[in-house]
């Protein structure tokens, strides 16, 4: 009787201690976009409309100095799991890495056992836990939502597809856009447009466990603004006219913003990326089309943000709204890749005509001038490890008791989202032990301090903080940074910055502070060792493994007959041509 009075009263204890942590946990959405530059969002100093983002940066706080991967996988990895994308199996993009990378340790190209999302804390902490957009952590079947802690789940497995029709692939690397609900194959409208349907989505799993009295995580994946370019025309025409002055003046226009709201120095040198064109020396149809191409990059962010707005609001008619903490970023800096080697495809697929870009059947692009321009005032772009490649906005709005409207500087890491998003669930990480099996721990450190109002480091000065992806290398230390980027874009040599004065990486110090300089080498070598990183292939450049792989993995596998028969027709010929020569 005594031991079934404690167990009932254990049990008690348990329900109401439950019960008060969902009334008093907030709700947590995390907004993932895609590809966008350091100041795409209105409130880091971009022109485009970004109201509901903007409103979010002034009820909470904007950290100027957050770092993620130079591409999607590796960073969507690290913000579900906390843990460094060497050590969680996605060291590198699938369609970018090297065929001798596939399949080593670190380099699966997708989660593996050992990894525990937030996702599934959070599940197993009492929160409804929903996700709709791009995945992009692995389709095996252990590594769908539903097995990785989302009880709600319509996802893209892939990098990205077309924003209007859910079948058409952006790329030819796979025989199909794989779509899943719930760990099954999805079954898609023939059309939609990517950021309305996400939102519809959401709301619609938000309505249907309304009534649980439990807390929510919901986790939308934007495709905006991958490739390809594409807006409903209302919101591109917006723009039109707007970027008549062309890229150097838009990069330049965006670094004084940027530092008239605080968020780099005022005196940020602006250096000009090598891979910008003179705007000047184009001809009139040329800079047309190029104006096209920005206003359709700009007209897909502001539809995203308009409808994020519909969320807001439907959060805020439930009564949600004021319990709800929102996480906003991107996950890699700008896409500056002008895909001129997939143009054979998609002169089969798509338009590129000026008078249709971002429209159904159209294919746009930024480039890498833009690109330049969208990461102002940083240096480099996406799948580059200098700053406009991995620095990306983020926001965190709703943190009870934070101060509004404030700017953190210190140095982050998306491997501190998962660390904070426990915190402020009252939950806490297993460590290296999770259902009797191994897990990584947490490398991450949590953001409530510098939410609540600590303006000091999150990290000792001293701790460094190592990063790789295809080849580009980084290493922070404090306000040093480390850097070495590989050709086209980089020049293969260690370079030595101060980030403090100059995020724009324009003054290299390597000759004077050569003990920080040999320090910090090797504390990278440290960080390779310990993360099983390895070298790359000579002659590697991600965009062209794309192509390399896309041949390998789906032309070859699926064109495998008409092509060795059209070789064999082609030898066959050649020697019946020889044999005929021969007997004249």
């Amino acid at each position: 009787m005594k031991r079934w009075l404690s167990t009932l009263l254990a049990c008690g204890l348990v329900a109401a201690s439950a019960g008060l942590g969902a009334a008093t946990r907030p709700n947590i959405v995390v907004l993932v976009a895609d590809d966008w530059g350091f100041t795409d969002v209105g409130s880091f100093g971009g022109e485009i409309a970004t109201p509901n983002l903007d409103a979010l940066a002034r009820a909470g706080t904007r950290f100027s100095n957050f770092h993620v991967a130079a591409s999607c996988a590796p960073t969507r990895s690290m913000l579900l799991t906390g843990v460094d994308n060497h050590r969680n199996g996605v060291g590198n993009l699938r369609e970018t890495m090297p065929q001798a990378h596939l399949g080593r340790p670190g380099y699966q190209g997708s989660l593996t056992p050992q990894v525990v999302t937030v996702a599934s804390l959070l599940q197993e902490g009492g929160y409804r836990t929903m996700i709709t957009g791009k995945w992009n952590v692995g389709s095996e079947p252990y590594n769908l939502p539903d097995r990785r802690g989302f009880d709600l789940s319509i996802i893209q497995g892939d990098t990205g597809s077309d924003n209007w029709d859910p079948a058409q692939r952006y790329l030819p690397h796979s025989a199909s856009v794989q779509w899943f609900e719930n760990g099954k194959p999805a079954q898609m409208p023939k059309e939609f447009y990517s950021s309305a349907y996400f939102v519809d989505r959401m709301i619609d799993y938000l309505r249907s466990g309304q009534s649980s009295g439990k807390p929510f995580f919901a986790y939308l994946g934007f495709q905006a603004n991958h490739v390809p370019l594409q807006a409903p025309r209302e919101f591109i025409d917006k723009y039109r006219g707007r970027y008549k002055d062309g890229w150097t003046a838009l990069r330049q226009q965006r670094r004084d913003r940027a530092a008239a709201l605080g968020l780099i120095p005022k005196d940020t040198p602006l250096a000009t990326m090598p891979t910008t064109r003179d705007w000047d020396r184009l001809s009139d149809k040329e800079r047309r089309y190029e104006e096209r191409r920005m206003e359709v990059y700009a007209g897909m962010a502001e539809a995203m943000d308009f409808h994020l707005g519909r969320l807001v609001a439907h959060l805020r008619q439930t009564g949600e709204f004021d319990n709800t903490v929102f996480v906003f970023l991107s996950d890699n800096g700008s896409e500056g890749s002008d895909y001129a080697d997939a143009q054979i495809w998609l002169a089969t697929q798509y338009s590129q005509d000026i008078d249709r870009l971002g429209g159904k059947g159209a294919y746009g692009i930024m480039g890498p001038s833009w690109a330049s321009a969208a990461a102002s005032p940083l240096s480099t772009f996406k799948f580059y490890a200098g700053e406009g490649g991995i620095r990306v906005p983020l926001i965190i709005a709703g943190v009870p008791g934070a101060p509004a409207n404030q700017i953190h500087h210190s140095l982050t890491h998306v491997n501190d989202i998962v660390p904070t998003l426990l915190d402020l669930a009252q939950l806490r990480h297993p460590g290296t032990r999770w259902r009797g099996q191994p897990v990584e721990p947490l490398a991450g450190r949590s953001l409530l301090p510098a939410l609540r109002g600590d303006p000091g480091p999150i990290r000792p000065p001293d701790q460094p903080l190592g990063y790789e992806l295809s080849g580009n290398q980084a290493l922070f230390k404090g306000d040093l940074k480390l850097v070495r980027n590989l050709p086209p874009v980089g020049d293969g040599q260690w370079h030595l910055y101060d980030l403090r004065t100059d995020p724009g990486e324009t003054r290299d110090l390597r000759t004077s502070l050569p003990q920080a300089f040999d320090a910090m080498r090797a504390d990278y070598e440290a960080y390779a060792l310990s993360h099983g990183l390895l070298p790359m292939p000579e002659g590697y450049d991600p965009v062209r493994q794309v192509l390399i792989n896309s041949f390998i993995n789906y032309w070859i596998p699926t064109y495998r007959t008409p092509v060795l028969l059209t070789l064999a027709g082609l030898v066959l010929l050649v020697v019946g041509l020889r044999i005929r020569r021969r007997k004249r």
